[in-house]
This record gives C-alpha cells, structure tokens and sequence, in this order.
C-alpha cells in the first residue's frame, strides 16, 4: 500500500520516487513495532522515515498549544482502540488506550435496533445512523435529530422502515460511551493536577 500511494504521489516523476515519509503511530507502539514500521516504510521506497504519534499528530492538526507548559488532551477514537493521551511541552505527558471505539458504538446500535425495532440493519447503516445523527450528550434545547431507517424485520420476515432519533441513539451507546468516559476519568486522575486543571478549564480535543 505505502508503495501505491508513493507512486500515486509521484506519478508525474520519470525518476524512481524517494520521499521522506511521516508516519503516525499509536503512543503505545513499542519500539520493535516502531522498528518494523520504518523497515516497511524503507522497503516500500521512502528515503528518510519519520515517526509521531498519532495524539500528537491530532493535537498539532487542531492548532492546541502543544509547546506550552499548559497541559492539552487529545481523545482519539479509532475503529478498534480509543486513546486518551495529555500533551505540553512537546511531548505526550500521558497516554492510555482503551479497547472500544468506533466498531463498538456500531455493534451497540445493530444490538438496539434489533432489540428495540426488532429489525436487523447491517453495519454501513450503524455507521451512517452514528454520523448523522449520533451524539454522546443531550441537554436541554439541544436539537433531537431524526432519520428515517431501513431494516429487514425479523417477525414479519420482510423489509420494514422507522424512524431513530438522536435520543435512541444516545441510549444504545451508553455501554461503550461509558467506557470511553471512564478512561478519561482515569486520564484526569492520574496526570498532573495543573494539567487536569488546564484540561478542566479548556475542554479537549
């Protein structure tokens, strides 16, 4: 894959491609795996290999003062793993990771829709029901945003509609969303109390 991508990016190039490459990694990545990222990266043709980690990456993308002794956390929730990770001074001053992520909120609402609805839907349409109109959190005058679903209902054996709304949403991924909360909670707890102080007063990213 790293060499379609070079190719792609050098198509235009008569000279076989040698880029300098950045590569992001989970702040837990152990150096052998880290080891054998650059060996890949190597061997797929990039001339110099360097490697950050993905909370980081997130934290520079989203322009947070990552050089500054204020303390900033980053919460990324990937397909498999969410990693909750505090970062000042240049560096990632704590990390942890939690196996729950996008794969889990998914399953919950296959679970609920067919708990609730008595429906089945498949894992695309989990998806697109948790991006548009997905939320971890409902206060009053929030906007409750519905859509209309279709699923294959499993006692009349035949395709059938409905309608979710952002509520149903919300109680079908407590589970795991507790779970996410729990780690931040955790994060929050044993990093420095002037960083949990900053994190408090600022919100995360």
């Amino acid at each position: 894959m790293l060499q379609y991508f070079i190719k792609q990016v050098h198509s235009g190039n008569f000279m076989r491609p040698s880029p300098r490459v950045l590569v992001c990694v989970p702040a837990g990545a152990t150096q052998v795996e880290r080891r054998a990222i650059k060996e890949s990266a190597i061997g797929a043709g990039a001339r110099d290999v360097y490697l950050i980690e993905e909370p980081m990456a997130a934290a520079i993308g989203a322009k947070l003062p990552v050089s500054t002794a204020v303390g900033s956390m980053v919460i990324d929730i990937g397909g498999g793993t969410t990693e909750v990770a505090v970062i000042s001074l240049n560096g990632i001053v704590y990390s942890s990771s939690v196996r729950i992520g996008g794969d889990r909120f998914d399953e919950a609402i296959i679970s609920y829709v067919r708990r609730t609805f008595g429906s089945v839907i498949g894992e695309p349409t989990a998806e697109r029901i948790k991006q548009e109109i997905g939320t971890a959190y409902i206060q009053e005058g929030d906007e409750i945003k519905e859509m209309e679903v279709h699923g294959h209902n499993l006692a009349e054996g035949a395709p059938r509609s409905f309608k979710l709304t952002s509520r149903d949403v919300l109680e079908a991924i407590q589970q795991p969303l507790n779970g996410i909360v729990a780690a931040v909670r955790t994060a929050l707890e044993e990093c420095q109390p002037e960083h949990a102080a900053d994190i408090l007063s600022v919100g995360w990213f």
